[in-house]
């Protein structure tokens, strides 16, 4: 055993006070005020590391971000109508979880005709670009949907009677410039709901199920996201697969990732089917799952 002054001493007090120096920002918006309260449970597990972690809004001119060790994208959820602004500053961040290429690649959906072209199975989507026209079908309900969107908001379903409401959804949509995605609703959401599944660093962790979130047309949503209905799930063996392909699909290493959820639904014939997978700012559910917050914080401390 070394004694107190050897050079082998020295050097793990370094390391401990370099690991107790260290900085990390639990990356909001200005419009959420603080941390969501599942980011909240991260605060005692990474203290305990010797991490010293903050809140800090993405747009908030003040925050020096070359003073963070990393910065860990966690509840920017209005980045959706300020994307441009939003993408220029993850550039601007010397360090970020998760990496920039990943986040600007995610935040539009159409990369989810990359992950179908790759054999993934997905959800089916007629795409309407700016400027495109759309023909609504007569036949079962629909969801319409932008591919630049957060917390459900700019989404809504429509019966075979509201075809006149839909296309004025996607008119309004496109008008605006913005790209619009059209779905079957798949009505096993219903009484399945989706299946989200969450790895840290390319391990899976813990998977959530998310009660059927749109109910009717868009009528709009009072505040950041549509409300959810949560609750632990333990994933079948056809949606950890599904999920695998996913993460083996992804154009990122999967050891580079800090967090992926992958949103399942199931589809007509019951089998599981890509919804969207999520690089960005997915909420974690750290509540529905007792050792998450510990193990997100193992994987934020390794990605330092």
């Amino acid at each position: 055993m070394p004694s107190r002054g050897s050079p082998v001493h020295q050097t793990n007090i370094t390391a401990s006070a370099a690991r107790e120096a260290s900085r990390v920002a639990l990356v909001t918006c200005g419009a959420l005020n603080g941390l969501d309260p599942d980011d909240e449970l991260l605060l005692r597990p990474l203290k305990e590391r010797g991490v010293r972690a903050e809140a800090a809004a993405w747009d908030d001119p003040a925050v020096d971000w070359a003073g963070y060790d990393l910065a860990v994208l966690r509840s920017t959820w209005d980045y959706a109508t300020r994307l441009g602004e939003f993408l220029a500053w993850a550039r601007r961040v010397p360090r970020l979880a998760n990496p920039v290429a990943a986040v600007e690649w995610n935040t539009d959906k159409r990369y989810l005709r990359e992950l179908a072209a790759a054999g993934v199975p997905t959800t089916p989507t007629t795409w309407v670009e700016p400027g495109g026209t759309w023909e609504p079908a007569d036949d079962g309900p629909i969801v319409v949907k932008p591919s630049v969107s957060a917390g459900s908001i700019d989404s809504g379903r429509y019966g075979p009677d509201e075809r006149d409401l839909a296309a004025a959804h996607v008119r309004r949509l496109t008008d605006a410039g913005r790209t619009v995605m059209v779905q079957p609703y798949l009505t096993a959401v219903d009484t399945a709901g989706e299946t989200a599944l969450v790895h840290l660093r390319g391990t899976y962790s813990h998977a959530i199920r998310k009660g059927a979130l749109l109910t009717g047309p868009d009528t709009g949503v009072d505040g950041l996201y549509r409300e959810e209905d949560i609750s632990p799930r333990e994933p079948s063996d056809a949606e950890r697969d599904v999920a695998q392909r996913v993460l083996d699909a992804l154009p990122f290493d999967r050891a580079d990732l800090l967090y992926v959820r992958v949103d399942l639904i199931p589809d007509a014939a019951g089998e599981p089917v890509l919804l969207e997978v999520e690089l960005t700012e997915p909420s974690l559910f750290l509540a529905h799952d007792e050792r998450a917050p510990a193990r997100l914080a193992d994987a934020i401390v390794g990605s330092m």
